[in-house]
């Protein structure tokens, strides 16, 4: 049996009579964390953050407290900055929009408590402008949260000072990556800048120390504070704790947003017993499991992984894909990613040549440009694979298509390139055989002999 769902960050969203408003909010309890992080003071908080070894829900999976930790505010001579990330605009991702639309005073509250534990007087929240309901609904509640003395000057008469703005991009996905959502948030062009030296802690937002971290990290931090790092650790699994929000779509049941803890849940449960199984009484394929960036994962497949035994030592183990758990370490450890929590599935009828034809062509879309692998390479990749998916593919294209993802990925200033290479070559390494096919033979034909293949 499936692990039940545990609502921390969504334990009001779509209940019954929950409104955005902050009345509804402070009803249940809103605010109060505030005042206790308040009283506890900055440095508390910080520790309690590290203590509860929570890793950033924006992708990589990078230890918050560890990145709160790159800044001292003692000793900071220049403005503290802090952007909320809300662009969210990976494919196959749709929760942070949830909490925006539904309980934006929780995110508020988060966004708060972590400016004031990192000395932050200036925050922004950085949400894409198609995300219209969204930018509304913070508007309001930060007008509210001014009015109840939250947020402004002499927050709740405890001496500390805190505005936040809101910023709308231009919906690029780029902004995703931190550097290129501060250039963009100064105004400029989206193009990441190099690390080093531009590490935000040292060089950020107006070449001042700045923190970026997206909003169901900042929401978690309400919570820590709440029940403390210790108790917060025991969530989930160690290395993997705290809550996920996992965004199901594709051929399921059931798609929809739902919030696990970390680790106890397989992708199996997830897919069969959560959302109700394959749809149409198909059989699964593939699960692209952290968004449309992270490689995908063929079923059928044996993935070995490396764990701890009984007495404490290394042992292999190994599963199919529907017995990997759902945390950072599994599915890393698989050869993909958690990545946004964005989990695609796909039935047995699916054609993989159309479908990396169509994440390529968004990343082809979505690259700024600034490198000449990217610029280039994933325009040259998104042709190569119409050619293919239109029945006009040629015997050297899988492996000129290889050729060209792996002269793109660790060739370029941020992680794009990743983004938009590892789905070719993942796509090709566990399908490669669906390619060659339909190179072999044209349009319907190969599509007939695709579906009858047993994966």
């Amino acid at each position: 049996m499936a692990a039940k769902e545990r609502r921390l960050i969504l334990k009001h969203v779509d209940a019954p009579g929950y409104t955005p408003d902050i009345a509804c909010y402070r009803k249940h309890g809103g605010y109060e964390m505030l005042k206790k992080g308040l009283a506890m003071g900055a440095n508390a908080i910080r520790e309690e953050v590290k203590k509860s070894q929570l890793r950033g829900r924006g992708g990589a999976g990078f230890s918050t407290g560890m990145k709160w930790s790159f800044i001292d505010p003692a000793k900071v001579t220049k403005p503290i900055y802090l952007i909320c990330n809300a662009d969210e605009s990976e494919p196959g991702t749709f929760k942070d929009r949830q909490i925006i639309h539904k309980d934006p005073h929780q995110l508020l509250e988060g966004m708060i408590l972590s400016c004031f534990a990192n000395g932050v007087k200036l925050a922004y929240l950085y949400i894409r402008c198609e995300f219209t309901t969204g930018w509304k609904v913070l508007e309001k509640a930060i007008a509210e949260a001014k009015a109840a003395g939250f947020l402004g000057k002499n927050i709740l008469n405890s001496g500390y000072d805190l505005e936040i703005h809101v910023h709308r991009g231009a919906g690029a996905y780029i902004c995703g990556e931190e550097t290129g959502l501060i250039e963009s948030l100064e105004g400029k062009r989206a193009y990441p800048r190099i690390k080093p030296p531009y590490f935000p802690a040292v060089l950020g937002l107006y070449m001042c120390p700045t923190i970026v971290n997206n909003v169901e990290t900042l929401c978690n931090v309400k919570h820590i504070v709440e029940m403390g790092g210790d108790a917060f650790a025991k969530i989930g699994k160690p290395n993997n704790t705290g809550t996920r929000i996992l965004c199901v779509s594709g051929d399921v049941v059931k798609p929809g947003y739902y919030e696990f803890e970390c680790g106890v849940l397989t992708l199996g449960e997830l897919i069969h017993e959560v959302c109700g199984g394959i749809r149409d009484g198909n059989r699964i394929k593939a699960v692209i499991p952290g968004g449309s960036s992270a490689k995908v994962l063929r079923a059928g497949e044996i993935y070995k992984f490396k764990q701890k035994g009984a007495d404490g030592t290394m042992v292999e183990a190994q599963m199919k894909l529907e017995d990997i758990p759902l945390d950072f370490d599994s599915l890393a450890a698989a050869g993909s990613m958690a990545g946004s929590g964005g989990i695609i599935v796909m039935d047995h009828k699916r054609d993989m040549v159309e479908c990396l034809a169509n994440i390529a062509g968004f990343y082809a879309h979505e690259s700024c440009g600034q490198c000449t692998p990217c610029r280039e390479g994933v325009l040259w990749m998104k042709k190569i694979l119409a050619r293919i998916a239109e029945g006009h593919g040629r015997d050297a294209d899988p492996e000129l298509l290889k050729d060209v993802a792996d002269k793109i990925a660790g060739r370029t200033i941020c992680a794009f390139g990743e983004a938009a290479a590892w789905p070719v070559q993942s796509f090709l390494a566990k399908f490669k055989e669906e390619f060659n096919m339909r190179i072999r033979r044209n349009g319907a034909a190969a599509k007939k002999d695709i579906v009858s293949l047993i994966h």
